[in-house]
């Protein structure tokens, strides 16, 4: 009989490969529009990694839509059920929540409120989410811009997904 945190083990082996087999599905995602959603989310993840942001919101940033082919209309908690053990409450947070801030963008084209993210104003994660869509969700849609490729960023998804934060089987994972 196994033990308990060698079960464990044996699953999150090649949890990162599988995140990221996931991810490629995106390149079938959104045809006719100008950028499918990989490579969105490629852009994304590149222009937070330019501009200096940490590799735990690099990975964030570039599985914020990983969702998108499985659960078109709550892709965000599909992303933010997969990176929950693995990342901050900030970082959780935003990508828990980025489809709503996004809909600042164009959410009146659908006739609907614009402004429904007012209604997180409160939440210590308002702005960070917020600059998150202004500065990389939103401008990822361009065919012209250079992302760094997706083997870029495998190792930075390799060390997230190592070691959860917060699990409920860390217990079993650490005896």
């Amino acid at each position: 009989r196994q033990e308990a945190g060698e079960l464990l083990e044996e699953l999150e082996e090649g949890l990162a490969d599988r995140i990221l087999e996931t991810l490629k599905t995106l390149k079938n995602s959104y045809p006719g529009e100008l950028v499918n959603r990989y490579v969105h989310s490629l852009q994304t993840a590149s222009r937070a990694h330019r501009d200096g942001r940490d590799e735990e919101y690099v990975v964030c940033a570039l599985l914020h839509d990983i969702g998108d082919t499985v659960g078109s209309m709550n892709h965000p908690d599909i992303a933010a059920a997969i990176l929950k053990p693995f990342v901050s409450e900030q970082n959780l947070w935003t990508v828990q929540h980025h489809g709503i801030f996004q809909g600042y963008y164009f959410f009146h084209y659908l006739g609907l409120d614009r402004n429904m993210r007012e209604a997180f104003k409160d939440s210590p994660n308002y702005q960070y989410t917020a600059q998150f869509c202004h500065l990389y969700d939103q401008s990822a849609f361009d065919p012209d811009y250079e992302s760094e490729p997706l083997d870029f960023f495998v190792p930075m998804v390799e060390r997230l997904f190592a070691q959860p934060k917060n699990s409920i089987y860390l217990k079993a994972m650490q005896a």
